[in-house]
């Protein structure tokens, strides 16, 4: 259990959370401070986690690790949602286990904590049911010092106070904001090397991840935080494949499927703004979307036929969204579909029905490919059946040993 401490804590939402205790009888007996921390996030399959906090303490010299366990600090977190969700709770208020106490090469503390899929409490963005939208939850984490720290001298060090600084996730911070000249938000991430003309991959996400402009809600983010979609065309596996590859992910401003025919407009010109400002081969560009962005994969193939060198819908949309009403994508427009097309879903999706939809796309769309699985299982842990984007991202479908990823490489326009 440790010792009882007084402590006073001031919280308020969002990155200027601060704690702060007074430990009886070790207060003065050494070195005393502030110390900021940061949250650090990963983002899994299943979405975003903070899954350590960096706490700075480099400035008050070398700590002894000897003196450094998992019951020297406690943290907890509370998570609330930034816009009215209509009375659902979508956050959270728990103490988050911390699994392991260490110094980082700068000799700061880090601790890491309890994560994983489906386990709750360290997620970062919160559903509402009723807009159909993720959002980015204010995180306020409360550190609270339970034994001295103790210098490589022997003097023990007391933090009295915490201020909570960024949330930190090298993946999603190596993408810039951008925002195109029609209004539309996007992320971009650009290779490290880019000596001649690189690929673009476009990213359309799902139909969570984009804006609630009723709410004033648009945060160029969730897109990233949400699954690995974007990320995982950034990761080091796929830009050795693209031979490093430009990653633009636009965000919606609803819902793609809202309004396809006034986006595919929006989202070209996003490609163009790139096309134009950095070194992008033309003839290397690629669109893959997941739910209303496999729908808007398709829908860009439909309406700039000769713009993509490559597409990749899944689990996408071509059928009417509501019994006797228009199909989403007409079947004379698929057959008319000239890019190279590769679709994948689940046979298990209970969201969109993958035989009206990714099965009846690939009959029509001439010489396409599709991978068709049983259910998404990803290490051991099953994800719901809509959520096949979780293989692409980690290029695992295959058609006679050839991956997606090296498919689409080989692909020009």
């Amino acid at each position: 259990m440790g010792k009882v401490f007084s402590r006073r804590t001031v919280l308020v939402t969002g990155a200027s959370v601060t704690a702060g205790l007074t430990v009886p009888g070790i207060a003065h007996a050494g070195g005393t401070g502030r110390a900021g921390f940061t949250l650090d996030a990963q983002t899994l399959d299943g979405g975003e986690q903070v899954t350590s906090v960096t706490l700075a303490t480099a400035r008050f010299g070398p700590l002894d690790p000897a003196g450094l366990t998992t019951g020297t600090f406690s943290v907890h977190a509370k998570a609330t949602s930034p816009i009215d969700t209509g009375g659902q709770d979508i956050g959270y208020d728990l103490d988050r286990p911390v699994t392991a106490a260490r110094l980082d090469h700068r000799g700061n503390v880090v601790l890491d904590l309890s994560y994983g899929e489906g386990q709750p409490g360290g997620g970062t963005l919160g559903y509402i049911n009723s807009k159909g939208r993720n959002v980015r939850l204010n995180l306020a984490y409360t550190i609270t010092q339970h034994e001295p720290l103790r210098s490589r001298g022997g003097r023990p060090v007391t933090i009295t106070r915490f201020t909570q600084g960024p949330l930190v996730n090298a993946e999603v911070d190596a993408f810039d904001h951008h925002t195109s000249r029609s209004g539309m938000k996007y992320r971009l991430y650009s290779p490290a090397h880019r000596n001649g003309r690189r690929p673009l991959i476009v990213w359309l996400h799902g139909g969570g991840e984009g804006a609630s402009l009723p709410d004033n809600y648009y945060d160029n983010e969730t897109t990233l935080r949400a699954n690995r979609g974007a990320l995982g065309f950034a990761t080091r596996e796929a830009q050795a494949i693209f031979g490093d590859a430009y990653v633009v992910a636009p965000q919606s401003t609803s819902a793609w499927m809202d309004d396809g025919p006034r986006f595919a407009p929006l989202i070209n010109e996003i490609v163009r703004d790139v096309l134009r400002t950095r070194p992008v081969d033309p003839a290397r560009v690629y669109v893959v979307g997941c739910s209303n962005g496999g729908y808007m994969s398709v829908k860009m193939t439909t309406v700039y036929p000769r713009t993509f060198a490559a597409s990749v819908p899944i689990c996408g949309v071509v059928a009417a969204r509501e019994a006797g009403g228009p199909p989403l994508v007409p079947d004379a427009e698929l057959a008319a579909i000239s890019t190279p097309t590769w679709l994948v879903a689940s046979r298990d999706d209970d969201t969109v029905d993958p035989q009206a939809n990714t099965v009846h796309a690939h009959e029509l769309i001439p010489r396409s490919s599709m991978t068709l699985y049983d259910h998404v299982i990803r290490d051991g842990h099953q994800f719901p059946g809509h959520w096949s984007w979780i293989y692409v991202a980690r290029n695992d479908p295959s058609i006679g040993g050839t991956h997606v990823w090296q498919w689409m490489a080989r692909k020009h326009r």
